[in-house]
C-alpha cells in the first residue's frame, strides 16, 4: 500500500512540476471590487490547490474531533448501561432470596396431603 500511496504522490508531483513549466504567463485575479493580483497561471493554482489540501486537512481533523467526542459519549453510555445491568442484577438476586424464603414458610404438598388424609381417617 504504500508503494501506491509513494506512486500517486510521485505522479502527482511530477505533474504539477510539468504544468508550472508549460504555464509561466500572467494572469490577473480579482479577489473584490479594486483588489487584484496578477500571477503566473501555475502559481495560482498551485495556491488554490494549496488552499483546498489545508481545507480538507482542517475537515479531516474536524472529523475525527467529532468522532472521538461521539467515542466518548458512547463508552460513558455503556458504562451507565453496565451500573444499571449490576443494579437490575442485584435486584434480581434479592427478589429470588425473598421469593425463596417465602416458598419456605409455605407447607410442602405432600405434607398438607398426609396431614389431610390423617385427619379424615381419624
Amino acid at each position: 500500500m504504500r508503494q501506491l500511496n509513494f506512486l500517486l504522490i510521485f505522479s502527482f508531483g511530477l505533474a504539477t512540476v510539468m504544468f508550472t513549466l508549460e504555464n509561466t504567463t500572467a494572469t490577473t485575479v480579482h479577489f473584490l471590487p479594486g483588489v487584484s493580483s496578477t500571477l503566473p497561471l501555475a502559481a495560482l493554482l498551485l495556491v488554490a490547490g494549496g488552499i483546498g489540501a489545508t481545507a480538507a486537512w482542517i475537515f479531516a481533523v474536524w472529523n475525527g474531533v467529532v468522532k472521538k467526542v461521539e467515542t466518548l459519549q458512547e463508552q460513558g453510555e455503556r458504562e451507565a448501561d453496565q451500573v444499571r445491568i449490576r443494579e437490575l442484577e442485584n435486584d434480581l438476586q434479592r427478589y429470588r432470596a425473598t421469593v425463596d424464603a417465602q416458598l419456605g414458610l409455605l407447607p410442602a404438598a405432600g405434607q398438607s396431603s398426609a396431614a389431610e388424609s390423617g385427619i379424615e381417617a381419624g
